[in-house]
């Protein structure tokens, strides 16, 4: 009798515990690169809000916004170790530790919004998700940072020979810089903190970001053209830390993913809009903007394609040939 009082005593303990715990407040901290004023800001107030309401105000997270908790690859860092719990860089600086994601980086790749979001919310997104938690890791969605364009002090860039000759900034990975190559310029790498004084003194002629990011950072002020170039299409990606999601219950996991997912169509829609309002506020303040037409781009699609060619091994040639069967321009 004695040793079923003392199972039951324990079996009410044990629960008691365990549904504690699921009530218990969970605080964390969200590093965001950018301001809370630009698409990646919205989005992660309204991931914040909404984790709240679906927690019933149990989950609080705290966003530091400016990068004042460090910059992608130090915070990417700072959650394989547990010491933050939530960041949202773009795909790119995940290469180094999944190499597939590189896929994600080939130019002109995605000729329209569409064609990336039926790459990235489907089965071919999904795999390479699946490969971070492998690394402390984990993805929840992919949100949008936008086409990149480019902008310089020089001319218009209508078709690819018009790179040649120019200096133009790459980011810091080795698929930026042979793209630059390829199109005839002479990449100079830089971070994003060094861009505006490195043009303002003509350290470098030109660079590549989407339009919201151009008018973000003030490039416009020290830059006189602007070519829709859409030679690259950014994804951002909010991630969490793996050691943090293992202490939650599967009904917080649950919370935290449907959250990301919801905040996906209004995050894109509040980077396209941005894109659209950018531009018009850029060219108002005397920015020169040009299209680039459809077989312009397919031109300089053609151009860099021995750089696709020098990647493909490294990503793998079925994800290459599963990617490219998604999409409208082949």
């Amino acid at each position: 009798m004695k040793t079923i009082l003392i199972a039951k005593f324990t079996s009410i303990a044990l629960a008691t515990l365990i549904s504690a715990s699921a009530f218990a407040q969970i605080n964390a901290k969200f590093a965001v690169t950018l301001s809370d004023k630009t698409h990646q800001g919205q989005g992660v107030a309204r991931f914040v809000e909404l984790v709240d309401k679906k927690s019933q105000g149990r989950i609080k997270i705290k966003p530091f916004y400016n990068g004042s908790l460090g910059n992608d690859v130090q915070v990417t860092s700072s959650l394989q170790g547990g010491t933050i719990e939530f960041t949202v860089p773009q795909t790119s600086p995940l290469t180094g530790m999944v190499k597939e994601f590189e896929i994600l980086d080939f130019p002109f790749l995605f000729g329209s919004e569409q064609d990336a979001e039926k790459v990235l919310d489907g089965a071919t997104g999904q795999k390479l998700l699946d490969k971070l938690p492998a690394k402390g890791l984990v993805g929840l969605a992919y949100w949008e940072n936008g086409f990149f364009n480019a902008t310089n002090s020089k001319h218009p860039i209508q078709k690819w020979e018009d790179f040649q000759g120019l200096k133009f900034r790459a980011v810091q990975a080795k698929i930026s810089q042979e793209t630059v190559k390829a199109l005839g310029a002479n990449p100079v790498p830089l971070a994003v903190p060094e861009l505006y004084t490195a043009l303002e003194t003509r350290t470098v002629d030109g660079q590549g970001t989407p339009s919201a990011v151009i008018a973000a950072l003030k490039l416009n002020e020290v830059q006189k053209y602007l070519s829709l170039t859409k030679h690259s299409y950014g994804a951002f990606l909010p991630l969490v830390s793996k050691k943090f999601w293992d202490s939650l219950p599967p009904a917080d996991q649950t919370i935290l993913r449907e959250a990301a997912v919801e905040t996906r169509a209004f995050q894109r829609g509040v980077a396209r809009d941005q894109a659209k309002n950018a531009e018009t506020t850029m060219a108002a303040k005397g920015l020169l903007i040009n299209d680039v037409t459809p077989a312009e781009r397919q031109r300089m699609r053609a151009q860099v394609k021995p750089v696709w060619d020098m990647f493909a091994k490294d990503v793998g040639a079925d994800l290459v040939a599963e990617v490219m069967g998604q999409l409208s321009t082949k």
